[in-house]
Order: C-alpha cells, then sequence, then structure tokens
C-alpha cells in the first residue's frame, strides 16, 4: 500500500511539472516538452505517447489518465521519476 500511496504521489508530481501551464491538463505541445526534456525528441514518439496515455481522446493527458498510464507501465514511470 505504501508503494501505491508512493507512485501516486510520484506521479502527481509528474503531471505538475508537465502541466507547464497549470490547468489541469497536460497537452500536446507540453507533452512534447517533456519528453524533449526525458531525451525524446520525435514528433512521431510525442504523437504515439499521447494517443497512448489519452484515454480518452480529448488531446488533453488527465491526472487519472496518467495514473491509469503509470499502473500499466510501472517501470517507465520509475524511469521518469529518476530522470527528474
Amino acid at each position: 500500500m505504501a508503494d501505491e500511496a508512493q507512485n501516486k504521489a510520484d506521479c502527481e508530481r509528474i503531471f505538475k511539472r508537465f502541466d507547464a501551464n497549470g490547468d489541469g491538463k497536460i497537452s500536446l505541445a507540453e507533452l512534447g516538452n517533456a519528453l524533449k526534456e526525458l531525451g525524446s525528441s520525435s514528433q512521431d514518439e510525442v504523437k504515439r505517447r499521447m494517443a497512448e496515455i489519452d484515454l480518452d481522446g480529448d488531446g488533453f493527458i488527465s491526472l487519472e489518465e496518467l495514473f491509469d498510464f503509470q499502473r500499466a507501465n510501472p517501470d517507465l514511470m520509475k524511469i521518469v521519476v529518476k530522470k527528474l
């Protein structure tokens, strides 16, 4: 249970860092900037990740969608946490 709380806290920290304008959602441009910061600058990768994480298809990543992605990809999210 403690791991789940830590994972959620890490996810919230990542979300706040990537949500550059603080509007409560991560846009394609914000995701692109975040991935570039993490070492990936391919526009195809940005679009692929957006499609993978944005489950409702509204063009934005919500905190809940990022939580879902984290639960499905815990090892990838651990790498992101280490880089930040």
